[in-house]
């Protein structure tokens, strides 16, 4: 019998049923977990890689196909985090407490938790190595400064408030990295609540806000991309293209970044406050795995998020090499897509139901303004609402605030929300 291995923003989907292989140690770089115990049985229909959005998602709709006895979840971590509310925490809009919740209160009601790390994959045999311990690896020093922060780690996220707060005068830094990145708004959300803040604390004539990064534009729809650029203007924001962070010197504040135009020629700024957006990439047990194309990304056909080689692997959420933005709205457009997808494939049939590459990108510009870029593979607007979702508006930052936090707990986590197609369907009165 073939087993089902889902992979998703660090999880992996397949039909069928993997060996589990506990025992294997490796030494890890990302942080600190538990040490892992054996899984319940060896075999399962379905074995979720990943605790993350897709995979507790996934197995709330596989729970419902093959039964909870038969799924399983691989996660280490004991707290779950909705972490596009990061960006508000960051901000001080929101308490770092509200985003988190048990890994054990939120997965589906019967299915296994496995709490270990993969450490190997092999799709041939249908196996799974799984560690048993894991060591631990601190940050790097500079965050332990008090004036670098980042929305994109729990143990940092805090730090960006407190540094926003600290602040007194001189240039504040925000970077973007020269490697894909989760929610590629994010690094410029935070940029925009502290300009924001430094206004409404009488100190933003003091701040020369900088915005230093990789790209060449500042985002990638030109929609939304000319309506940031309205703001940046009226804002008074410094751009800075094609610029990449190489290193941080903590000690004397200051922050080296290269110039991707210009091969090795590197610029030296200092810094009263740093928000650091960290170089990312694909998870280490997926770089030269089988299921992995050759830059790391699970190789998955960008439609049906079946994968490339092996059809009883699946792909879903961050861990993909789907060329679409890595966000929750994302997951949530591809979990409806896979449901169907899996579906026909147990029942050995060809998939019909086709991702379009939907994904959605609250940028927050204020601490109550929010343009809701919403697009396609193609870099196309791909709106739900009959409104110019371009413009700034109060009603879509309680959206990103206060109702997808909501829809994210009680309905994506449980399998029942696929994305707002059907809601953009009836807005638009079915032309869309």
């Amino acid at each position: 019998m073939s087993a089902i291995g889902v992979v998703s923003s660090c999880s992996h989907l397949r039909p069928g049923v993997w060996l589990l292989k506990p025992g294997m140690q490796k030494m890890s770089s990302f942080g600190l977990h538990t040490a892992a115990r054996c899984a319940a049985k060896d075999y399962y229909e379905v074995l979720v890689l990943g605790g993350g959005t897709g995979g507790i998602s996934m197995s709330a709709r596989m729970k419902r196909k093959v039964g909870a006895e038969n799924v399983a979840v691989v996660e280490p971590s004991k707290t779950h985090y909705y972490q596009p509310l990061w960006t508000l925490v960051g901000g001080g809009a929101k308490q770092l407490a509200t985003s988190a919740r048990p890994t054990g209160s939120v997965m589906p009601k019967g299915v296994e938790w496995i709490k270990s790390r993969v450490t190997a994959l092999d799709p041939d045999k249908n196996c799974v190595w799984l560690e048993n311990d894991i060591k631990i690896k601190g940050l790097p020093e500079g965050f332990h400064h008090p004036k670098i922060g980042s929305n994109y780690s729990v143990h940092t996220v805090e730090k960006t408030w407190k540094a926003l707060q600290d602040f007194k005068e001189g240039n504040a830094i925000f970077t973007f990295p020269n490697t894909p990145v989760k929610c590629a708004g994010a690094p410029q959300k935070i940029m925009y609540l502290s300009e924001a803040y430094w206004r409404k604390t009488g100190k933003r004539s003091k701040a020369n806000i900088m915005f230093n990064t990789s790209l060449g534009v500042i985002f990638g729809v030109k929609k939304y991309a000319d309506a940031l650029l309205e703001i940046i203007k009226e804002r008074n924001i410094a751009v800075n293209y094609r610029r990449n962070l190489v290193e941080v010197r903590a000690d004397k504040q200051e922050a080296v970044f290269e110039n991707l135009d210009k091969p090795g020629v590197t610029e030296v700024h200092q810094y009263e406050m740093l928000h650091v957006t960290p170089p990312m990439g694909p998870p280490e047990v997926l770089i030269n795995s089988p299921v992995s194309d050759e830059i790391g990304w699970v190789d998955v056909d960008k439609e049906t998020l079946q994968h490339k080689k092996y059809p009883n692997v699946f792909g879903i959420g961050d861990c993909t090499n789907l060329p679409t933005s890595k966000t929750a709205a994302a997951v949530a457009a591809q979990s409806g897509v896979l449901d169907k997808t899996i579906s026909l494939v147990m029942k050995n049939q060809l998939p019909t139901k086709k991702y379009d590459g939907y994904t959605s990108c609250p940028l927050v510009t204020g601490y109550n303004k929010v343009i809701l870029a919403e697009f396609d593979y193609n870099a196309q607007p791909l709106e739900t609402f009959p409104i110019d979702q371009s413009k700034e508006r109060v009603t879509m930052y309680h959206m990103k605030a206060d109702m997808m936090p909501f829809l994210y707990w009680n309905a994506l986590l449980k399998g029942y929300w696929g994305g707002p197609a059907p809601v953009r369907k009836l807005m638009h009165l079915g032309l869309k």
